[in-house]
């Protein structure tokens, strides 16, 4: 195997967007997901609602997934059958393929890997009772080829508790999205009107809870475990999908009723060695001029140039990139950056 040639390489995107009246992550009782920062109340989005609209989008490059799923027993019996199994053996073969990696929980898994599974039951006559965790553990080690069609398995890692050896270290971080300043949740008043009804009035009456934020984001992707992750295969084409799926990749919830789909208004990103560093806005910013980017821009900006000159050459910085002040550099412009740069290094 070659010498990893990104030992300490991240790509670090520091990102602002700003929502209009959105909803984008909910909790328990429906109402936008806020956190107390600085001794303020901020709108949040939690890491794991936005890095599965990230997952999800970038299957609109051209990439094929790995399946995230409890149903590991259905998916893998027709893969069963496909081969010529009969219904009940299939599923037997299925429920005991599944119960080698997990019982209760979600498994993350590649199209390839339940091939596999299936061809290695087929070999055993689809007989459940010869089947041997073990000898699945390592097939599954065996099979995985995230290069081809796991991309989201090397990016954002899985754990099989039952498998330890089958774990995968994710290779990217997000931090949960929060306002750059105070947020106070509003409500909205509906009603719904009958298309039949025959006297005025309303026929449901109901409230939304809202808000408008302008969204810090901080997304580490760690080139180092990303190679390893992928045996050094296709590296600049998972970076570039990745970036683009950061780019349009926005939270799926209310959008029918209120349609948040802001781009990124600004970002920074670096590609840069040494600690990880994420702006925390503990101070939270006030509106000039009537809005509140322009604040988070400065406010951004700062921090991270302070920081820089603090760290020195522990700050490790080897390219920098701001997205969102020249016209002229498209998000096109900086994935083709970013692949100059795994070009040079590889």
């Amino acid at each position: 195997m070659n010498i990893n040639p990104f030992k300490g390489h991240r790509i670090e995107f520091h990102i602002l967007q700003s929502f209009p009246v959105t909803c984008l992550n909910r909790d328990d009782v429906g109402a936008p997901k806020t956190a107390m920062i600085g001794g303020s109340t901020r709108a949040r989005v939690s890491s794991q609602c936005w890095k599965r609209q990230v997952r999800l989008a970038m299957q609109e490059f051209g990439l094929k997934l790995g399946i995230r799923s409890k149903k590991v027993p259905e998916y893998v019996a027709k893969a069963c059958i496909a081969l010529g199994a009969e219904e009940e053996a299939a599923h037997a073969c299925g429920v005991k393929i599944a119960a080698a990696f997990s019982t209760d929980t979600l498994f993350f898994f590649s199209e390839t890997e339940a091939s596999a599974f299936a061809q290695y039951a087929a070999e055993k006559e689809f007989d459940d009772a010869q089947l041997n965790d073990k000898e699945l553990a390592k097939l599954s080690k065996k099979t995985l080829d995230p290069a081809k069609d796991g991309l989201d398995i090397a990016l954002f890692g899985r754990m099989v508790a039952q498998a330890a050896s089958l774990n995968v270290e994710a290779a990217a971080s997000f931090s949960h999205a929060i306002s750059t300043h105070k947020v106070s949740n509003e409500v909205e008043f509906f009603t719904a009107l009958d298309d039949l009804a025959e006297e005025p009035g309303s026929a449901h009456m109901g409230s939304l809870e809202f808000n408008s934020a302008t969204y810090y984001r901080y997304i580490s992707l760690d080139l180092c475990q990303l190679w390893t992750n992928l045996d050094g295969e296709g590296i600049a084409d998972a970076v570039e999908a990745f970036t683009k799926a950061l780019f349009v990749a926005v939270p799926s919830a209310r959008q029918t009723t209120q349609s948040g789909a802001s781009p990124w208004e600004f970002a920074k990103i670096y590609i840069r060695k040494g600690q990880r560093l994420q702006v925390p806005f503990e101070t939270a910013v006030k509106a000039e001029k009537g809005g509140f980017l322009q604040p988070s821009i400065d406010a951004l900006s700062e921090y991270l140039a302070k920081k820089e000159k603090l760290a020195g050459s522990l700050f490790g910085k080897e390219k920098e990139f701001d997205f969102g002040v020249d016209e002229s550099f498209s998000i096109d412009a900086l994935v083709g950056e970013l692949r100059n740069f795994i070009a040079e290094k590889s």
